[in-house]
């Protein structure tokens, strides 16, 4: 027994090491690391960095922020009571980011693994399954400003059933006061317990009872994050100011189309909670099944077969969310356009890692010699994973340092010679985050929710662009959370780098309406060919050799 407690001691630390060198790269490179550009350096980061340096961390509910389309709403920042805004507010970008990182994989490996011996793998013999899931588990590729919402559901998770089963530990009301403090409620935890309270209503169903203590848990949970999140909850209920969110149209899919997304999900995952679990954790579960059936063990493996089961459905569900067949029920009951839940699948991660759990102790019940197959499968999968590390995924794209290239815009700053609250910028072939993240006031902008009334004025901007290109079309009126200078020629692209040929040739700008809503300047990341036209007067052109971007700066020609 001593050198099993010894062996375990060995593997967990070893699990810790393996986390640190995954980290490590965020540490080691700092500003020069390359990360997540997509609903990341492109959004989140910059609105960190807007929100700290605006001085309404703590604003009032009506508090806007006005170095972004002349006044973002405060809420539309999120909560002062995040543990993310506060890193970012405390620390510089690449320190928070990097810490940030490392709560949430530790609680994520910590997580996973309680909930795994306590109520999954509870044998001794099952302790290495239990560390290597739990560390694969923790190694994911999250969505970084997701924190523990997903990552966090293990725990969450652990606590509840420890509730269930009438524990009355403080540990595991601990976490449940804790967690919404480092998660957001509508990116993972309003599904988390939504499901919490079927699986309550399940047991009472079932003639377990009605378990108070259980259903109370669930409640204060909920409670919690409510008053953490009350910017959300007072824009979502209370806010009769229409924005954005009111024209996003998501039923656009035919039913075939749905069903093709339903597999590409279930295999590949989605973007905000990406499980890479196609290549090894599948074969593992499918392999886990032919045993099932060989060896007629349904009844006891009835718990694995559930959680495939719901694993599937989740994916589904999330596919046909989008399916056109919904505009009906749309059409009578908004919020079913402006709340997206088809996030129940945001439950997939926990769901997939505890299958794979359970599937490597099924095929070390049921196999002779299990070991070398269980040892594959923990090390391709860890393998794999280490492949996903942003340093190797994002290592083409711009580093922190080179995408926000705060010198170069500090030139151009220099050149304009003005104070930046005197005048509005916007920007072409390039994420306005990075001119926000440089501290300029900006007309454009990518955010999940602003005035819809705003939307409308910045439209007659790009509507002679809009009308050229049906994709920017859609994407701007039947969603419009990227609020940017679209054009036809360049579509949905904006990274443009000073190696590129681009030119814009036919550029059609209401350049009327850009003055009168305070625009004064352009950075465009390619050269305009009619800029006059378009009232526009070509004032220099910067670069630097450690930056990735060339600017084109506009000025627009007094009316």
């Amino acid at each position: 027994m001593h050198e099993l407690e010894q062996r375990k001691k060995l593997f967990f630390y070893l699990a810790f090491v393996i986390i640190g060198i995954y980290l490590s790269p965020l540490f080691i490179l700092g500003e020069n690391a390359h990360i997540r550009v997509h609903d990341n350096l492109d959004s989140n980061i910059a609105w960190y960095k807007v929100l700290s340096r605006s001085g309404e961390m703590f604003g009032a509910i009506d508090a806007v922020i006005p170095q972004v389309i002349n006044g973002l709403p405060r809420n539309a920042l999120g909560t002062e009571w995040s543990g993310i805004v506060w890193l970012h507010h405390l620390f510089p970008t690449m320190i928070a980011y990097a810490l940030s990182q490392t709560i949430t994989r530790i609680v994520a490996f910590i997580g996973m693994y309680l909930l795994l011996k306590k109520h999954f793998l509870q044998e001794e013999k099952y302790h290495l399954i239990a560390i290597g899931v739990s560390l694969a588990f923790a190694l994911t590729p999250f969505w970084p400003s997701g924190m523990l919402s997903t990552l966090g559901m293990p725990v969450a998770l652990w606590a509840f059933l420890n509730i269930r089963k009438g524990e009355k530990g403080w540990k595991n009301w601990a976490v449940l006061t804790l967690l919404p403090f480092y998660a957001s409620f509508v990116l993972g935890f309003f599904f988390f317990l939504f499901a919490m309270g079927i699986f309550w209503i399940t047991d009472a169903v079932r003639g377990k009872g009605w378990n108070w203590p259980f259903f109370l848990s669930i409640i204060f949970m909920t409670v919690m994050f409510l008053l953490v999140e009350y910017r959300l909850v007072f824009s979502f209920l209370l806010d009769t100011e229409p924005n954005s969110r009111d024209e996003y149209f998501h039923a656009r899919l035919t039913f075939w189309h749905c069903v093709r997304l339903t597999f590409k999900n279930f295999v590949l995952g989605h973007t905000h909670v990406m499980t890479v679990h196609g290549l090894i954790i599948l074969p593992a579960m499918l392999l886990a099944f032919y045993l099932i059936i060989l060896k007629k063990t349904w009844r006891e493996e009835k718990l694995f077969i559930l959680l495939q089961m719901l694993n599937f459905t989740l994916s589904a569900w999330y596919a046909f969310w989008f399916y056109k067949g919904w505009l009906p029920l749309t059409e009578k009951f908004h919020f079913l356009d402006t709340f997206n839940f088809a996030r129940f699948h945001f439950l997939r991660p926990m769901i997939i890692y505890t299958g794979f759990a359970l599937s490597l102790k099924i095929i070390a019940e049921h196999m002779h010699g299990w070991k070398p197959f269980v040892y594959f499968f923990l090390i391709s999968q860890l393998l794999v994973l280490f492949s996903f590390n942003d340093e190797i995924i994002h290592h083409k794209k711009p580093s922190v340092k080179e995408f926000y290239s705060e010198e170069l815009f500090s030139e151009i700053k220099d050149y304009i010679g003005l104070p930046v609250e005197q005048y509005r910028v916007a920007s072409i072939g390039l994420h306005p985050a990075i001119a926000q993240y440089n501290g300029f006031y900006t007309l454009d902008t990518y955010n999940n929710f602003y005035p819809l009334k705003y939307k409308h004025q910045f439209r007659k901007i790009i509507a002679g662009e809009l009308e050229k290109n049906e994709t920017i079309r859609v994407y701007f009126d039947e969603w419009g959370g990227r609020c940017y200078l679209f054009t036809a020629e360049l579509g949905k692209r904006y990274m443009f780098k000073k190696n590129s040929k681009k030119r814009i040739k036919n550029l059609q700008l209401n350049i009327k309406t850009f003055q009168e809503m305070g625009g004064k300047y352009i950075f465009s990341a390619v050269p305009i060919d009619n800029a006059e036209e378009n009232g526009l007067r070509l004032e220099k052109k910067f670069t630097a050799k450690n930056s990735p971007w060339r600017i084109y700066l506009y000025k627009a020609e007094p009316l």
